[in-house]
This record gives C-alpha cells, structure tokens and sequence, in this order.
C-alpha cells in the first residue's frame, strides 16, 4: 500500500477543519453533529476521527489557526524588535486587522470566532487556546508600548498592559458588533481607532 504523503495529511485535515467551520459557524457547536460534517466535508464519519478525537478538538485546531493568522497579520512574528519601526507595524496591522472584519468572506469566520469566545467559558481546552490567542499579542503590545515609552514617544503615565487591553477589547467588541449587525459602518470605526492611535503619539 503506497504512503500517504505528509501534504495530503495536512490537506485532508484543513478540509475537515473548513468544513467543521463551515458547519459550526450555520449551526453552533452543539446543533452540529460529526455526521454534519462528514456530509459537509464528504467524507465518513469514521475517516474524521481518524484526524479529530471529537468537536472539541476540532474547535481547538480552529482557534489556534485563527490565533496564528491573527498573529501574522499583527507582524508580531519577531517579538524581539522594540523599534519604533515594529511599533508602527503593528499599529498598521492592528488597522487592516479591523478592516477585514467588514470583508464579505470574513462574516463567517467573525461569526464563529465570537462562538468560539462563547465556547471557551465551557471547554477547558478552547479556553486555553482563546487565552494563549490573547495573552501572547498582549504581551508583545505591552512590551512595544513599554518600549515607546522609554523612548519618550508614549506618554509615562499610560499603564502599558492596560492599553494593550483595550485594544484587544476594541478588535472584540466590533467582531462581535460585526457579526450580529451587518449595517455597521466598519471604516467609520477603524478611522476612529486610527484616530485615537494618533492621539497616543
């Protein structure tokens, strides 16, 4: 019997996960079934759990994907750079990353990153990951702004992970205005986010 390849594995796995998403985000978590998304993904039920051991570990693979595009949208690849260069990088990014919440194949991924932000106060698991998905780029952002404050080009008095916070709190709050008000006026909000990172310098 001839080997699968490794890039097949990984390419049947982010079909299922497509489909699972695909799933979740028309139905929740809990009304979806593996038979849902077998039916979605076309293939068994049986050849699913072969890569997944149940939906939660699916909605876990989920989260930690969105976290590792989020992150690479952010530029915080290299958390090491504290430049005033990496700072306006991650600002831009911060700025695109609002954007494209209002793009039109964004909806179903707002739509089931805020279920997954519901799932986390139940699963252990996807907790973890929702937690790690916050925690590591507010970690990096207090850092930058600790560094632009010793620089002299943030105001002292600004408490860093408080700032990191609210703007963490701010992408959150307008995903999840996104994904329950398609009327919303997205580039009225991410000038004025824009606005407000002005301000700061």
């Amino acid at each position: 019997m001839p080997k699968v390849s490794e890039e097949h594995l990984r390419a049947r796995r982010a079909g299922i996960l497509d489909a699972a998403a695909r799933c979740f985000a028309r139905a929740g978590f809990h009304r979806t079934t593996i038979q849902d998304i077998a039916r979605e993904s076309g293939l068994s039920a049986g050849l699913i759990y072969r890569y997944f051991a149940d939906k939660d570990d699916m909605v876990v693979a989920i989260s930690e994907q969105w976290h590792e595009r989020q992150t690479r949208q952010l530029h915080l690849d290299d958390s090491s750079d504290r430049t005033p260069a990496a700072f306006g990088r991650v600002a831009s990014g911060y700025l695109d990353l609002l954007r494209s919440l209002a793009g039109p194949a964004e909806r179903q991924r707002v739509q089931l990153g805020v279920q997954i932000w519901a799932e986390a106060l139940r699963a252990p698991e996807v907790h973890a990951v929702a937690r790690r998905g916050v925690d590591l780029p507010r970690a990096a952002i207090t850092d930058l702004v600790h560094a632009a404050q010793e620089r002299g080009d943030l105001p002292p008095a600004v408490p860093a992970d408080g700032l990191a916070r609210v703007f963490i709190a701010i992408y959150q709050g307008l995903a999840l205005q996104t994904a329950w008000d398609p009327e919303i006026d997205n580039a009225a909000c991410v000038e004025a986010v824009r606005a407000l990172l002005d301000a700061l310098s």
